[in-house]
């Protein structure tokens, strides 16, 4: 895979997980990155666990809660007037819901969650969008499901056609819509939605059969290979809508 540099980017939820692998992953490689953070405190303790294997990373904490126009706005103006520029924004932040049967759900269940998986990466997108703009080679990177796609959870062969909830499935479902739509309108942005996969995570109980190293190998390519895949694509390659 050959890749293209990047100089710097910025990661939403990135204490745990997902976000903070991929936070420590792009920092090994020579990135500059942004730990978007609820908890400023926890956001340093992990920065210095993500750049204790790589002496010379430049790893900097930035308070960001993608649920609050005041909260983003602030990360706004400190990574902006920073003088970094920023080339790749990483939309990971999202919440699990509370796994009630579709039966059993009820409309209040969707809020929190689209709040944070749909909602928060539309606030931050457009909120950081003037400063990703002036990047030479911009991209816009959303961290949704194969559980937001139709054609795997209608794959008898996969896991995910096994798991019947409609809250979180439907928020991934419309964060894919959204990241062809920004790619339409966006022509100049690079724009790539990644599937991590049943990856072993506090979101799902870290029942998945997949690493967090593994979980991050799409992430991790759409923000730094030269040709991507695809515009949905997970570790092995591209995925269907």
């Amino acid at each position: 895979m050959t890749t293209h540099h990047v100089s710097t980017v910025l990661v939403t939820g990135a204490t745990g997980g997902l976000g903070a692998e991929t936070c420590r992953r792009l920092a090994a490689s020579g990135h500059i990155v942004w730990m978007g953070v609820r908890d400023v405190g926890v956001g340093h303790e992990v920065a210095e666990k993500v750049g204790a294997d790589t002496p010379d990373a430049d790893v900097r904490v930035v308070e960001l809660d993608v649920t609050s126009d005041d909260s983003v706005t602030a990360a706004y103006r400190m990574v902006s007037e920073s003088g970094t520029g920023l080339d790749v924004l990483v939309n990971n932040a999202g919440i699990a819901d509370s796994f009630a049967t579709p039966a059993d759900t009820v409309p209040g269940d969707f809020l929190p969650v689209f709040g944070v998986n749909l909602l928060g990466p539309v606030r931050v997108t457009h909120t950081f969008l003037p400063l990703l703009a002036q990047s030479a080679s911009p991209r816009l990177v959303m961290v949704s499901s194969g559980m937001g796609s139709f054609g795997v959870t209608t794959d008898p062969t996969r896991i995910e056609s096994t798991l019947h909830g409609l809250v979180y499935p439907s928020s991934k479902a419309a964060l894919n819509m959204v990241t062809t739509m920004y790619a339409k309108a966006l022509p100049n942005i690079r724009v790539i939605a990644a599937d991590p996969g049943y990856t072993a995570t506090a979101l799902n109980g870290f029942s998945g059969t997949q690493s967090v190293e593994e979980g991050t190998d799409a992430i991790v390519e759409a923000c730094t290979a030269a040709s991507p895949a695809g515009m949905f694509i997970d570790r092995r390659g591209p995925v269907p809508w």
